[in-house]
């Protein structure tokens, strides 16, 4: 079969053996695990440090115990996984980097800003498609401190938020790609494009991020032919409540009325009022512990049959900001469909 048998559209792919979840595991902070998905998550920590030295290690500590606890779940060894797919937001992506030092997997570092969990997926599901590895894991990785203290302030200066502004998740999701399995499954990916509408201000990522998120999900109905009632859920990955309303808003403009069917990771993983988070959830860890936790579990119950997920990611670095650059946006979609009574 030649590859383009497989291209749907413009930025879309089908894939003809589609990978199977067969393993997730999410690991959260503390505020996190009070939050309103806190029976979804697995592991809830003590400490937003978990007896670590430093917010760096210890979201390394996060990240290797997703990556670990999801082999043992498929009762695998690390020596059977063939490739691992893994970012996060820290410079030259010491949090994934540190681990997979301590695994014997070979390694591929990934930088989409907020929208590695999607992008790992994405090229972790086209491996497998493609035949080149019987087990892949992707994982991503965030931690409020760490991303605090290299983007914005130092902790310990106490600058007020503005009403826009978003609470880095701490967390870390890890999702274990296999060839058999009745689980969900990986059917498509559509491949984001980098958008920038010269959005300055590093408080306010969500209006950032929001117009690639709205050319993604838009070019993913349009390679399909699809409508959003063909989903049970479309899920953006950390665009916060203020850019979840302008994605909406936007969406309606092109002729697709999400409103029944559109949820944000970013949005739901905290109370914001009650948790004081403004806008809501953002980083690496949102969209992957949202996913490994929340939609996959309900996935596994039957509740969910179709989703598409779309993790965005503002990809802005401390430099550009400092240089005046505005924040271009970026986001991949990618179908997860589960019949938990099997392939029919």
């Amino acid at each position: 079969m030649y590859l383009h048998d497989k291209r749907r559209g413009e930025q879309t792919v089908e894939f003809t053996n589609p990978p199977k979840i067969i393993a997730t595991t999410s690991v959260v902070g503390p505020k996190e695990g009070e939050g309103p998905l806190m029976d979804y998550f697995d592991i809830i920590l003590e400490d937003d440090i978990n007896g670590k030295d430093s917010f760096e290690k210890a979201e390394s500590s996060m990240m290797y115990t997703a990556i670990t606890e999801t082999i043992k779940k498929a009762k695998l060894k690390e020596e059977d996984i063939h490739y691992l797919f893994a970012g996060d937001l820290l410079n030259q992506l010491t949090s994934s980097s540190f681990v997979a030092r301590d695994l014997n997997i070979p390694f591929y570092g990934l930088f989409g800003a907020c929208s590695t969990m999607t992008e790992s997926l994405s090229l972790a599901s086209l491996l497998m498609d493609g035949g080149f590895g019987d087990y892949i894991v992707a994982s991503t990785s965030s931690h409020f401190s760490s991303a605090e203290r290299q983007f914005r302030f130092p902790l310990e200066y106490g600058s007020q938020r503005k009403e826009t502004a978003q609470w880095t998740v701490t967390g870390s999701g890890a999702m274990l790609l296999a060839k058999e399995g009745n689980f969900p499954k990986v059917t498509h990916v559509t491949t984001g494009i980098v958008k920038d509408y010269g959005i300055l201000n590093a408080d306010n990522m969500g209006t950032a991020m929001a117009p690639a998120a709205v050319d993604t999900i838009y070019r993913h109905f349009k390679d399909l032919n699809r409508r959003p009632d063909d989903y049970d859920l479309i899920v953006t990955g950390d665009l916060g409540k203020v850019g979840r309303e302008l994605t909406q808003k936007l969406l309606l403009e092109y002729g697709y009325d999400v409103s029944k069917c559109y949820i944000d990771c970013g949005e739901i993983i905290f109370d914001n009022e009650k948790q004081k988070t403004n806008s809501g959830g953002s980083g690496c860890g949102c969209s992957a512990v949202v996913s490994c936790g929340y939609l996959y579990k309900r996935m596994m119950a039957g509740e969910l049959h179709r989703i598409l997920l779309v993790s965005t990611g503002a990809l802005m670095s401390t430099t550009s900001s400092l240089q005046g650059e505005s924040i271009p946006g970026i986001a991949h979609g990618v179908v997860i469909e589960f019949n938990k009574e099997g392939d029919k």
